[in-house]
């Protein structure tokens, strides 16, 4: 007897969105994002990434593509946003993080890695490679200061440095048990 691949009953509503392709279904609507982040701490301050005119930081990084690994996205996109080669290094935790972005639902999964990018100094501007996007350097036990998204990595950072491994969950998005 053949086995049936398993699948939770959905709703009405989950199944307007579901595309099928072959015998998988895709879920359009999960709306969820896998991104590696880096966390690059020199005399300690922090490096952060912003879209130009934007209030919000984050940590430099980006989405891992198919066929890549989380370490691998992360110093691709470190080339492509700061044209330097860098060395992801220790994984110090991951962060799920819902939120709602003009009225959709969202997550992320950030999986965030010690970061080496050879000659920055944080006395120094840091030049990107793109024209949107910008980066400035912040003290690393001031974060809640710096605008950083997800919030709960202003905690959760020196902790990680400290003891790898943490793990977070922030957001009003998430669905309620």
């Amino acid at each position: 007897m053949a086995r049936r691949p398993f699948r939770r009953e959905r709703t009405v509503a989950d199944r307007h969105l579901d595309i099928t392709i072959g015998r998988h279904v895709v879920y359009e609507n999960a709306n969820i994002e896998v991104i590696a982040r880096g966390v690059c701490v020199v005399d300690g301050h922090v490096l952060l990434c912003h879209g130009k005119g934007a209030e919000l930081s984050y940590l430099p990084g980006g989405h891992i593509e198919f066929r890549e690994t989380a370490r691998q996205a992360l110093t691709r996109e470190i080339r492509e946003e700061l044209g330097r080669d860098s060395t992801a290094g220790r994984f110090l935790g991951c962060c799920e993080h819902a939120f709602v972005q003009k009225g959709i639902p969202r997550a992320e999964i950030n999986l965030v890695f010690e970061l080496t990018i050879p000659g920055l100094d944080p006395n120094q501007p840091v030049a990107a490679a793109e024209a949107w996007i910008g980066f400035r350097w912040h003290p690393l036990h001031t974060l809640r200061d710096a605008g950083l998204e997800p919030a709960p990595l202003c905690d959760a950072l020196a902790e990680w440095l400290r003891n790898p491994g943490g793990h977070v969950v922030s957001g009003d998005a998430w669905r309620q048990p």
